[in-house]
């Protein structure tokens, strides 16, 4: 049984042809490299992509969608392993424990609720797996300016920079996925004056 990579992203369909450019990429680099596929297990945006250019080169893919996705017809049926659910928090859980790693292509607010999560969790040290933003042209910059700032601010400590990676390219993104889970970061309580 392969590796499933976690990859969460858009599920718009309005989207600019290089993001879809850039799923389809990491889609047919991940089977290259032995990863499968652990998803929300839609079938539009760079979900979709994702996950139809695993299947088409060869590799596993594992869906996992609420039902009321389902019923609206937004699942990707062709999934190796489809499962559903009740509820996103449910997707969620059932989508980390699943994975062996994390990474981010640009996305919206869905895509920036998982991945924060995720890395609460790595600062809590719950989850000890690698975890990677996909920067493609600056996408995530704003975020990580908001990430110094709070580290300015005290919000937290510069180790939490280091519970992820940043890559510019999608083979940067296996690169980083693949050399390990970055150190674990300094304890989450701690006295800040």
């Amino acid at each position: 049984m392969s590796k499933l990579l976690c990859v969460y992203c858009a599920s718009s369909d309005r989207l600019d042809a290089k993001y879809f450019a850039a799923a389809e990429e990491l889609g047919r680099a991940m089977v290259a490299r032995g990863w499968g596929l652990v998803y929300g297990g839609g079938r539009t945006g760079l979900m979709g992509t994702v996950a139809r250019t695993v299947k088409e080169s060869g590799g596993r893919v594992v869906g996992v969608i609420p039902e009321f996705m389902k019923v609206k017809e937004l699942a990707y049926d062709e999934a190796d392993e489809l499962v559903t659910v009740i509820t996103m928090r449910e997707r969620k859980l059932l989508m980390e424990t699943r994975a062996d790693a994390f990474v981010a292509l640009p996305g919206g607010w869905g895509t920036l609720e998982e991945i924060a999560e995720i890395l609460t969790l790595r600062q809590l040290d719950v989850v000890r797996k690698p975890c990677v933003f996909l920067n493609q042209d600056g996408f995530y910059d704003p975020l990580f300016q908001l990430f110094d700032r709070m580290l300015a601010d005290g919000f937290f400590r510069a180790s939490n920079l280091n519970l992820f990676r940043v890559a510019a390219s999608v083979s940067g993104v296996l690169d980083a996925v693949e050399s390990g889970a970055a150190p674990s970061g300094d304890p989450k309580w701690f006295d800040t004056r």
